[in-house]
């Protein structure tokens, strides 16, 4: 697999990035989603592919060591940029098989590819300071 990821790669900054429909595709094959994002984003859309760990990207810096070297990861974010950060600290501590999602998951689910969603945890607010939970009517559950 990892040969035919090398051939669909493009250099995005100074990491390595594969494409929503590539990644997906690998990811059938047994590519390895690492999701960075934070709790409360992945608790209300997730990848749905069969191999995903989570993993907030503060956490990185401490559990980057129980990522295997020999495995294939894609690190993937809400839009692709943290997520560059992210590839590029792996690829210097050594772990060279890790690839960023261009686009995050935004452009994955923009172009249609499976994402689990789950209403009741949808954050809502006028500005970022003011997120909460969706009120939701009994209705909408």
């Amino acid at each position: 697999m990892l040969n035919e990821i090398l051939k669909k790669v493009f250099n995005s900054g100074l990491v390595n990035s594969l494409s929503p429909t590539d990644a997906y595709n690998f990811c059938l094959q047994g590519l390895i989603i690492v999701d960075i994002r934070h709790p409360s984003l992945v608790s209300y859309k997730k990848f749905d592919v069969p191999n995903v760990i989570y993993i907030p990207i503060g956490e990185i810096e401490n559990k980057f060591t129980e990522l295997k070297a020999e495995h294939v990861y894609l690190i993937a974010d809400s839009s692709g940029l943290n997520s560059k950060d992210v590839t590029f600290f792996l690829n210097n501590k050594g772990l060279k098989n890790v690839f960023n999602l261009s686009g995050g998951i935004l452009d994955w689910e923009r172009l249609g590819l499976p994402v689990l969603t789950e209403i009741k945890e949808m954050l809502s607010g006028s500005c970022t300071c003011q997120l909460k939970y969706r009120n939701l009517k009994n209705e909408d559950i």
